[in-house]
């Protein structure tokens, strides 16, 4: 089959509004973690997330069109522009119909949602709902935007597998390219959740921190004293490519994409298999797929949410799948900075992966206060502070509700 390269990557995080940012916020160990200031959070038992700052649409997208589309469009389109502008894709000189999307969101435009049964439907019983409800709402939207936008007129679609999405979106980019179905995918995820709903919903289900007293360090992966994820917001995107036409354009080679995998739990419909079984098998999966052997990895990023139950049971699979490498690698949970971006997290995770490798640094897991005795303290957990080191290759998981497990490997570019 087909080797398959990443030449362009682009982010809208709390952390960082681009590439740029974001690499200096991973770099720094910045929380993303605040006061919400989408909605009144009054009455919330948890009244902080991590959302995207000092962000005007306008600024990308003409007013006009911004009122078309729900935050979580607005999002993708932004990353995904940045993404294609750092690959240097020219609609004018590319065979568009060799280009395709495949861009997710766990949840999708839930805000606008929200906003039209709130304020569209009057006491009369008579429903006044605004005509581009449904296009706003509708996940698939967004890279159909992104397609619109540039005229690419490959394979289009989304994938929704919850917190998993967005990984599996850039694992069928991989295989659609290496199987010669496509020249170029643009792959990535955007959640726009940080609203009364998504709170609420995710409150009640006891998912979330409530350390309302300092949300900075309230994200706390593998600490002892963790009590939930904190909810985050943004967009990720990368250009996959195959090797060959990206070498005759020109384009900038980052890294290439070696492996990728996808399994279920068969389990629980929130809660991971307490062994990790599913983990386990989607990162032996992707090892296979990959042709590594677990000694290759150095760093995994993890899908970390700060739970007391998931972080554990994927720290066992790990040990399962790795044994004694587990000892020479680094492991680090950057959702302790960006907080769970539910369906974007595999995509700004990936992305976090590649900049390890294209920097040789590997992304702190910040926030940690007290050793969990569950954890064996002989694993490099990257604990507060980045590390820096040569990085070879990347695994990076997240995981879904309904047992969604996905895994990524990514590998520096050798040139040959």
């Amino acid at each position: 089959m087909r080797r398959v390269v990443i030449t362009g990557i682009g982010a809208l995080t709390p952390i960082g509004n681009n590439i740029k940012e974001y690499l200096d916020g991973l770099q720094n160990g910045v929380s993303g973690a605040g006061p919400i200031t989408h909605f009144d959070i009054t009455n919330f038992k948890t009244q902080f997330a991590c959302e995207v700052k000092n962000f005007n649409a306008e600024d990308f997208i003409d007013k006009r069109e911004v009122r078309r589309l729900d935050d979580f469009s607005i999002y993708a389109l932004v990353a995904a522009d940045e993404a294609i502008t750092n690959a240097g894709l020219d609609p004018e000189k590319l065979d568009l119909d060799r280009i395709g999307v495949i861009f997710s969101s766990g949840i999708g435009g839930m805000t606008t949602l929200i906003r039209e049964v709130e304020e569209h439907t009057l006491g009369n019983g008579i429903p006044r709902y605004n005509p581009y409800l449904i296009p706003k709402m509708i996940i698939d939207i967004a890279p159909g935007h992104i397609s619109m936008k540039y005229g690419f007129r490959g394979i289009n679609y989304a994938i929704v597998s919850a917190c998993a999405s967005s990984t599996h979106a850039v694992m069928t980019a991989f295989d659609y390219i290496r199987w010669g179905r496509n020249e170029v995918i643009v792959a990535g995820g955007a959640e726009a959740a940080v609203n009364t709903v998504g709170l609420g919903g995710f409150s009640a289900m006891k998912a979330l921190s409530t350390r309302n007293d300092d949300p900075k360090t309230a994200s706390r992966p593998f600490d002892l004293d963790r009590d939930g994820f904190v909810l985050g917001e943004g967009a990720g995107a990368l250009v996959v490519e195959e090797l060959e036409h990206a070498r005759r354009r020109g384009a900038p080679i980052i890294c290439e994409l070696v492996g990728a995998a996808a399994t279920a739990d068969a389990y629980h419909i929130t809660a991971p298999h307490p062994e990790g079984l599913g983990a386990a098998n989607v990162m032996k999966a992707a090892l296979e797929d990959a042709h590594m052997n677990p000694d290759g990895i150095d760093y995994i990023n993890v899908h970390g949410t700060s739970t007391s139950l998931g972080d554990v049971a994927e720290i066992r699979a790990i040990q399962k799948v790795f044994g004694d490498s587990i000892f020479k690698l680094n492991v680090s949970s950057t959702k302790s900075m960006t907080g769970h971006l539910l369906g974007a997290a595999g995509a700004i995770e990936a992305i976090a992966g590649v900049l390890a490798i294209q920097h040789n640094f590997i992304p702190p897991t910040i926030n940690h206060f007290t050793d969990d005795p569950e954890l064996d303290s002989r694993i490099n957990l990257t604990f507060n502070q980045a590390q820096q080191r040569e990085v070879r290759a990347v695994l990076s998981n997240t995981f879904g509700f309904g047992g969604h497990n996905g895994s990524v490997i990514f590998k520096k570019f050798e040139g040959k």
